[in-house]
């Protein structure tokens, strides 16, 4: 199995759980913050979507579906704590850009050989690890992480555990 194989396959349970945790929340709950000073849910989405974007545009520019305009710098660390709720998206919004990035990280992955996968990343991004295969890995951790925060908004809700 090529590498681009076993990466691919750690991206579909963090699509697998982001959509299962986001089904039954309606757009108002998606700003809900799962403990105080925490960014809430419409934020992290965003942000991890812009994170996607710009991450794998380093690694081959031109590559990703293009973002609405202003996306990233409404998803950005000086909107984090933001209370208004002016220029997020609706959950299904979300959960399109989220599907077309993944597609275009996916598309971007599958041309990658084993012998690209292992070479040196972006000095920028070292912080997911030393090679371009790491950065996709990378998606994968970000957005688990962010997806068990989730899980506290939901159950604050009163909403079952699904995992």
């Amino acid at each position: 199995m090529h590498v681009a194989a076993h990466l691919k396959a750690s991206l579909e349970l963090p699509t697998f759980v982001v959509e299962s945790y986001l089904a039954d929340l309606t757009d108002d709950e998606l700003f809900l913050r799962p403990a105080e000073q925490m960014n809430h849910i419409a934020w992290q989405l965003g942000h991890l979507i812009a994170s996607e974007h710009n991450q794998i545009e380093q690694l081959r520019p031109g590559s990703m579906p293009p973002l609405p305009d202003g996306f990233s710098a409404q998803h950005s660390k000086e909107t984090s704590a933001s209370e208004s709720r002016d220029g997020f998206r609706t959950r299904d919004e979300y959960l399109r850009l989220m599907q077309e990035q993944r597609a275009g990280a996916l598309a971007v992955l599958e041309s990658l050989t084993d012998e690209e996968l292992m070479a040196p990343g972006p000095e920028g991004l070292h912080y997911f690890g030393p090679t371009v295969g790491c950065i996709f890995a990378g998606q994968a951790t970000h957005w688990m992480m962010h997806a068990g925060q989730w899980a506290v908004v939901r159950r604050g809700l009163g909403k079952p555990p699904l995992f």
